[in-house]
């Protein structure tokens, strides 16, 4: 046994790259799981600094001199970050308020409806199973709009976090953008100089990572804008919130779409009943969304990501699980890099057969 497990040891982790490689990839998914919440300013500084560098390249193409770029960049996103603070935040904030205070509004009307069902066809659904459902439904969400409604000293932490926040990411994003190229250059020395597998996995990744990850925050900053202009001119309960919700969908593939319509659908339907008015915002949603599939992703995403849709939804949920939101905003970028990392790592099997 042992002698087995030491050629395969020896086959897979014969070169010293594949075990530095291995070890740091060992040390970062420890420190993620382990200080994940100390370390998540420094992580989200790096996302957005990625997300900024695209801005800084643009502009340094156009010969405006770096630092300036880093400047005119960081400027706009302090502007935009301050514009969501104070204007954004606030509006959702207060519908997500006025939508809590209503859900039981909404549960008892559903209860008449689903009871009307039941006396139709008594078969599927008897009186007392809706009831039960509806009233796990009901505690369940009277318990969310209790949490969105009240406000207690418990929260003092997380406007410290939040303050916090706002300080700390945004220097880290300035001095990561200016000093970009002294940081890479420090990383690079901690690494052995001759490191092809690292170089194979770069390579890959870089252009893909940079186009996924810029082109998803392209697109749901799009599509959330043109919800809401769509949802505020039809008149809409909840236009930002529902926009919110529609924008943050395209993050999950396939499905992000299909979930976001059923809340979309519940707040027109309760708002204006079966008519003309409602047809219409779904005929609108509709078009919103075969332009975002159509149009606006073959667009923003110039490289495919050749993930099989088994892959991408198995992915979704595993590092959503992991890390929540950007686990899921991620899952598409992590499972190329296990797939780089698959295709990049030595096998000794496969280059015998290549030489032969």
């Amino acid at each position: 046994m042992l002698k087995v497990l030491g050629k395969w040891v020896d086959r897979y982790f014969g070169e010293e790259e594949a075990v530095l490689l291995a070890a740091l990839l060992g040390i970062a998914l420890v420190s993620l799981i382990t200080l994940g919440e100390i370390i998540a300013p420094f992580i989200a500084a790096l996302i957005f600094a990625f997300l900024l560098q695209g801005g800084v390249n643009r502009l340094v193409y156009w010969r405006v001199p770096r630092v300036t770029a880093v400047i005119i960049v960081f400027l706009l996103f302090m502007g935009a970050l301050s514009a969501i603070l104070t204007i954004i935040l606030p509006l959702i904030g207060r519908q997500a308020l006025n939508f809590a205070e209503k859900v039981p509004v909404m549960v008892e009307h559903w209860q008449s409806m689903l009871l009307m069902f039941s006396e139709k066809f008594p078969q599927l659904f008897s009186e007392s199973q809706i009831k039960d459902i509806l009233g796990q439904i009901s505690s369940e969400l009277g318990r969310i709009a209790q949490r969105l409604v009240s406000f207690s000293f418990d929260t003092f932490p997380n406007i410290l976090a939040l303050i916090l926040y706002v300080v700390l990411v945004p220097l880290l994003i300035f001095f990561m953008l200016k000093d970009k190229d002294e940081l890479l250059r420090f990383v690079a020395s901690l690494l052995p100089s001759r490191r092809p597998m690292m170089w194979k996995i770069w390579y890959e990744m870089n252009a893909q990572m940079a186009n996924y990850v810029r082109g998803k925050a392209i697109e749901m900053l799009i599509v959330g804008c043109v919800s809401y202009a769509a949802f505020f001119i039809l008149g809409l309960n909840y236009a930002a919130l529902l926009a919110l919700l529609v924008g943050l969908s395209v993050i999950v593939p396939f499905v992000g779409a299909f979930l976001v319509t059923i809340p979309v659908a519940m707040v027109a339907y309760l708002q204006w009943g079966w008519g003309g008015d409602l047809f219409l915002l779904l005929g609108v949603y509709a078009i919103i969304q075969a332009l975002d599939g159509n149009v606006l992703v073959p667009l923003l995403f110039s490289e495919a990501v050749n993930l099989h849709p088994v892959a991408i939804i198995l992915a979704v949920i595993l590092f959503g699980g992991f890390w929540g939101f950007w686990g899921v905003f991620f899952s598409i970028p992590l499972a190329t890099l296990v797939k780089a990392l698959y295709n990049a790592w030595p096998n000794p099997v496969l280059t015998t057969s290549e030489a032969k």
